[in-house]
């Protein structure tokens, strides 16, 4: 599933290109990928309509209309592509927004989990989930003091505390590996057996990795759809993700797989010392 920083990297790729333009037509090849409204009201209240511009909250990504705006999450294997009109269709494209310059804003997802929601601007979107979402990790009231409020007393992983979209809001799988390694804090330590120091480091290094892997993963349009809107190049800067078995890259250790709330966390041994939970 893309993680804020991918998602953040779709907007900042996109916006430019499809702000200003005027959505002609919307084509539902999957009509059940609309959440809501029903896929009629949402076809016809987006036709005719002009994009503002692009918004992300959390792993949602917004297309700010004039009057409304289209809330959609991309889940596991969903893809945003802009392309000309007369570019083939590919298989697993579920909905096509024809543009007033002749490119298509294209929506394929293999798996068929992504979803998209319309709502009136002056409506409170209690529909989509994005009510329900903690912080970004950037707002400055994600200190030590809010995450240990909320997690401080919990005998849950602190990996899974990281997980709790409504604790904060875009960090997966990947990115909680890696701020966790940065923090020297074992991904399996109970949330109510970190001090407050840790807590301190961890609060100033959440903002610092996901932004760091968001100026990493920067791309141009032409290679973002040369990737096919899959390929970031984050990659070959991840410390621990995906690198069981490989040197730990501070002291050379081993890097350890273990499963967490069914989920493979990788941390180094030696690193990220500390009780388990």
């Amino acid at each position: 599933m893309p993680e804020l920083p991918e998602v953040e990297t779709i907007r900042r790729v996109l916006e430019p290109q499809v702000s200003g333009r005027t959505i002609e037509q919307v084509i539902l090849n999957r009509p059940e990928i609309i959440s809501y409204p029903s896929a009629e009201m949402f076809q016809s209240g987006v036709a005719g309509v002009r994009i503002r511009g692009m918004d992300r909250r959390g792993k949602f990504l917004a297309m700010c209309l004039e009057g409304k705006r289209i809330v959609l999450h991309l889940r596991m294997t969903g893809r945003l592509l802009l392309v000309p009109r007369h570019t083939a269709e590919e298989k697993h494209t579920h909905i096509v927004f024809r543009l007033d310059d002749g490119n298509e804003l294209r929506f394929i997802d293999p798996r068929r989990f992504g979803r998209f929601w319309l709502v009136k601007e002056d409506e409170e979107d209690v529909k989509s989930g994005v009510h329900k979402l903690g912080p970004e990790p950037f707002d400055p009231t994600l200190d030590a003091a809010y995450l240990q409020s909320l997690c401080g007393r919990r005998k849950r992983a602190v990996k899974e505390c990281l997980l709790d979209q409504s604790v904060i809001a875009g960090i997966g799988n990947i990115y909680a590996d890696e701020i966790l390694f940065a923090s020297r804090i074992r991904p399996d330590r109970a949330a109510d057996s970190l001090t407050k120091n840790e807590w301190k480091r961890l609060a100033e290094t959440i903002p610092e990795r996901l932004g760091y892997f968001i100026e990493k993963n920067t791309v141009t349009p032409a290679e973002y759809l040369a990737g096919n809107g899959t390929e970031y190049r984050n990659t070959p800067f991840l410390q621990v993700y995906g690198h069981e078995g490989a040197p730990c890259p501070h002291c050379g250790t081993p890097l350890r797989r273990i499963v967490i709330a069914g989920r493979g966390s990788v941390f180094c041994p030696h690193c990220q010392k500390g009780k388990k939970r």
